[in-house]
């Protein structure tokens, strides 16, 4: 006799993390499992469009998420700021068409310029496309990356600068993003964490593994329990914090996105259980 059905209803999937799926498959596969909920990346709608995409994703049992993902708004360049600005309104639209409630911001950063040159560009962006955030509905996630992107994905790099920029921001429309894997080293995460709950600005939590040794920056992370983020710590913080929303598994792996995807979204489960 099978054992009891795990409740998979808190836990969400980013579409990014079964890349080889296209949505359809990925909606298929994930409601057969009862997960709860999905975040949306941009290239699994491209093909379709955000509106085809809208419908689609209404057929199906599961809540959208978020959307991801927005920002990249620090450039030397005026007409690179603008046209980011841009792009970061047509995103806004396609969040709204697929009812998505949350647009991620990956916030950029340039090179070619200080950091605090970068961070200030990077809460101008945000201001500039706020009041149309308001009018959709569709709140701005701020998400902080590890140090290791400092040079050109993101100038914001600690969940305190990130805490920092919203507060200056003061918006009910402006909130974090906690992602483990770009946090779990930070000295006052539970401190921030914290003030995240104070605030009720914590929008969005995402979960995987820092493996050690790690081959790749970028597409090398782990699932739950593979490497050295104390998870179940750190959902303690979330959970007191009065965090109430989907834990979003968010994994970037050539060596999973090789594998037979039905056998990964096991394993995703599997570890999910056991460790997160």
């Amino acid at each position: 006799m099978p054992g009891p059905k795990k409740d998979l209803s808190q836990l969400c999937l980013h579409s990014i993390t079964t890349k080889p799926w296209s949505l359809e498959e990925a909606l298929d596969k994930y409601c057969e499992k009862g997960i709860g909920g999905i975040s949306v990346w941009q290239n699994a709608i491209e093909k379709q469009g955000a509106k085809k995409a809208g419908k689609l994703l209404e057929s199906y049992p599961i809540e959208v998420v978020s959307y991801v993902r927005g920002g990249f708004f620090p450039a030397t360049s005026r007409r690179k700021r603008q046209k980011a600005i841009d792009h970061n309104k047509q995103l806004l639209e396609e969040a709204s068409l697929i009812k998505a409630p949350l647009l991620v911001l990956v916030v950029g950063a340039d090179p070619g310029q200080s950091l605090n040159k970068s961070r200030k560009q990077i809460q101008e962006g945000i201001e500039a496309i706020l009041p149309m955030a308001r009018s959709l509905g569709v709140k701005l996630g701020i998400e902080p990356l590890h140090p290791m992107y400092a040079h050109s994905r993101s100038a914001i790099n600690t969940l305190q600068q990130a805490n920092d920029m919203a507060e200056s921001i003061k918006d009910a429309f402006v909130g974090l993003v906690v992602d483990v894997y770009h946090l779990w080293w930070e000295e006052n995460l539970k401190k921030e964490i914290a003030r995240c709950g104070k605030n009720e600005n914590l929008f969005a939590y995402h979960i995987s593994d820092w493996k050690a040794p790690l081959q790749d920056i970028l597409n090398d992370r782990g699932l739950m329990g593979e490497g050295c983020i104390p998870l179940k710590k750190i959902k303690r913080w979330i959970g007191k914090a009065g965090f109430k929303g989907y834990h979003e598994v968010e994994i970037f792996s050539n060596r999973f996105w090789a594998m037979d995807q039905d056998r990964f979204l096991k394993k995703i489960i599997d570890h999910y259980i056991q460790y997160a």
